[in-house]
């Protein structure tokens, strides 16, 4: 019996996974194509799922991956970021009127067009992380799988298109480097980065703060560059490996769909990214034309992808990553501490009707 005939099934796939994975990043290597450790994970797994290969994420690994990114964020807030803040409130205070735009088209779209029932509709609707939009709408008596589809759907496309438009719409070059290798940093500023990344991760886990990996991670990290302790993001291979598994996790959240799901659900979440793309391309616009935000700070800040997602365009644009981050963080406060009260509202009005 062959040793890999030991491991559980479990590993296997994670082993099936990884091993696709890299034979998708080897292969945009070789042809030179944009953000290889992200797009080619991505798209491997993506392929993998779709022909019904046994996949599976890296479980909290994955999770852990995202601390880097957080870290990243937190050593890029600087005593000169926050002499920036008040010239970015004016954009800021537009992203409720985005997220009250985008629910007012969003809703009806899912239930009119589509056909889904109200708590699914809704939470299909509204442009938070896909954990979070999965638990409050299984909460509420919404389709966890359609959910699910739905945002994946909308990450993977907008993670896929965004360069295209960076890059052809604003000429923004996606070669900004990503960070200095392990070997140029110094070994206190390392361990710096990892304790950052591991307490701040376990202490917001803790008090149950949303987004943990990365805004526990952020804050302590941010503290540390505020006070001259923390001076560079991570190295250049925490980077990668974030994006490796960043792209793995997103291609491996269509595994075991069916074309009756493909059909309906996963095409109405490729119908529903142009609906939110042109809303955002909208105020993209507005944000511009006022010449509060940089183009393609703009394009970033209001693009609905993950946070994660868009954290690392943002570096590989050379964005202004405190722009970028506080427009997203913003969103995403508003979407999970409104939407549950906002579909409570919703359920008491459709009782009483």
């Amino acid at each position: 019996m062959t040793p890999i005939a030991h491991l559980s099934s479990g590993t296997r796939h994670r082993l099936i996974t990884l091993g696709l994975a890299s034979l998708g990043a080897a292969v945009f290597l070789a042809l030179g194509l944009p953000l290889p450790f992200l797009f080619g994970p991505m798209l491997a797994c993506l392929i993998g799922a779709l022909a019904r290969a046994p996949l599976r994420g890296f479980g909290q690994v994955s999770v852990g991956a995202r601390t880097i990114l957080g870290v990243a964020v937190g050593a890029s807030i600087t005593p000169a970021l926050f002499a920036e803040l008040p010239r970015m409130l004016t954009s800021i205070a537009l992203v409720p009127l985005f997220i009250l735009t985008i629910g007012l088209v969003g809703v009806p779209f899912f239930r009119r067009i589509w056909g889904f029932d109200p708590a699914t509709a809704f939470y299909a609707a509204m442009p938070g992380g896909l954990q979070d939009m999965v638990i409050f709408g299984t909460e509420a008596g919404g389709n966890p799988r359609a959910l699910s589809l739905i945002h994946g759907t909308r990450v993977l496309i907008i993670v896929t298109l965004a360069p295209i438009f960076l890059s052809w719409g604003y000429g923004a070059q996606l070669a900004n480097p990503i960070g200095a290798p392990a070997a140029d940093i110094p070994a206190i500023e390392l361990l710096l980065m990892v304790a950052a990344a591991l307490i701040g991760w376990k202490l917001a886990e803790r008090v149950g703060l949303f987004g943990a990996s990365i805004l526990g991670p952020m804050i302590v990290a941010m503290v540390l560059s505020l006070t001259g302790l923390l001076h560079i993001r991570p190295p250049r291979e925490a980077i990668l490996a974030a994006q490796f598994l960043i792209g793995c996790g997103i291609g491996v959240q269509f595994v075991g769909v069916t074309w009756a799901e493909l059909r309906r659900v996963v095409m109405a979440g490729v119908a529903y990214v142009f609906v939110i793309a042109i809303l955002a391309a909208i105020f993209t616009w507005i944000v511009t034309s006022m010449g509060v935000g940089h183009p393609v700070d703009a394009f970033l800040a209001f693009a609905p992808g993950g946070q994660a997602e868009m954290t690392v365009l943002a570096i590989v644009t050379g964005a202004d990553l405190g722009f970028v981050v506080a427009h997203h963080l913003t969103r995403i406060v508003l979407v999970i501490l409104g939407a549950p009260v906002v579909a409570g509202l919703m359920r008491r009005a459709a009782r009483r009707g």
